[in-house]
């Protein structure tokens, strides 16, 4: 009898993988230093659009009834104004793909992406790109893909082109794959490697939170880093934090590599997408690990495309949780929700 969600599970890796190439494509295609010092944007856009319609095609032919909650459409792609970037990312798919896609095809798989979510049926979820500044950099990016059933994240795949398969080893061996079902584990494997070699991945066994680290987002716009420093203090940790963008951070901490990972509030009226959470929030937990709000509450994937009913987002190997739940509401006093 075949694994719960085996089906599932090989649909998306192969299409995290193959939309993980377009990304690196774009990157080392489009990417220069005039993009960067300019603060151009644009290869991000075309990976986005490129990395989506890959994704989107790819579970279409597997599961054609499952609807997807993306992060893009195809608007900007339109008419005489978007020709240029649409040949591009028309190009790009192809490149990637088993059969080629028309212009056509490759607008609607994009638009595959808008469905609105909510707490009944299945339905994936895609960040196509996270972590734009980090991929611009060429430094920690991901594709994510996560698969909700009846509100609850029951499979999620995050391709990391950047993130070394050793942390020991930083500068070897680059490109992280991690997948986790409910129920069955989280694994790492190579991306892009010849065969399907996993290594299950286990948060730390750190008890005391003064002996763990911080894994944190590069961007301070994303999360309170002043809040963090307090939260830190407050647990009696010295270790230098580990930074990087995107759910590589849940990666890290899904395999040892740091113990806790905080997303704290930085406005009362930011709201977190449920793409940028879902898929690491079930390699956490598949890996030992515990993922909560700021409340300790657990996140809520299925009020619809967003995170509503949380606020923040923390992370941890699970033995240091109560002790950082602890810290992070003294921290956040009467802005943590019910406090």
């Amino acid at each position: 009898m075949p694994a719960y969600l085996a089906a599932e599970r090989a649909a998306a890796i192969e299409a995290v993988e193959r939309a993980s190439r377009v990304c690196t494509a774009v990157f080392q295609r489009l990417v220069t230093e005039e993009t960067l010092t300019k603060r151009d944007k644009s290869p991000v856009t075309v990976a986005d659009f490129g990395a989506q319609a890959v994704v989107n095609a790819i579970l279409e032919k597997h599961f054609p009834d499952d609807p997807v909650v993306g992060e893009e459409d195809s608007k900007d792609l339109q008419g005489e104004a978007g020709r240029a970037l649409c040949e591009k990312v028309v190009d790009l798919v192809n490149a990637a793909v088993e059969r080629p896609m028309s212009t056509d095809e490759v607008l609607r798989a994009i638009d595959r992406g808008q469905y609105a979510g909510g707490s009944t049926g299945r339905h994936w979820t895609l960040d196509p790109i996270d972590g734009t500044k980090g991929f611009l950099r060429g430094e920690q990016f991901a594709v994510c893909l996560a698969l909700i059933i009846d509100g609850k994240v029951s499979l999620g795949v995050v391709g990391c082109p950047n993130l070394p398969f050793d942390m020991s080893r930083p500068t070897e061996d680059r490109g992280v794959l991690a997948v986790a079902v409910e129920g069955q584990g989280a694994f790492q494997r190579r991306l892009h490697a010849d065969g399907d070699a996993e290594e299950r991945m286990h948060a730390s066994s750190v008890a005391n939170a003064r002996d763990a680290s911080f894994c944190e987002s590069v961007e301070a716009g994303h999360s309170s880093h002043g809040d963090s420093a307090r939260i830190a203090e407050l647990l009696g940790i010295t270790k230098q934090s580990l930074r990087m963008d995107s759910q590589c951070k849940y990666v890290a901490v899904a395999r040892g590599d740091a113990d806790i990972y905080l997303r704290l509030p930085v406005s009362s009226s930011y709201t977190e997408k449920i793409w940028d959470h879902a898929a690491g929030n079930i390699i956490i937990r598949e890996a030992g690990g515990r993922v909560s709000d700021v409340s300790g509450e657990p996140l809520d994937f299925s009020a619809g495309r967003t995170l509503s009913r949380n606020k923040g987002v923390i992370a941890t190997n699970g033995r240091v949780f109560d002790a950082v739940i602890a810290a992070v509401q003294r921290t956040l006093g009467d802005k943590a929700p019910g406090a």
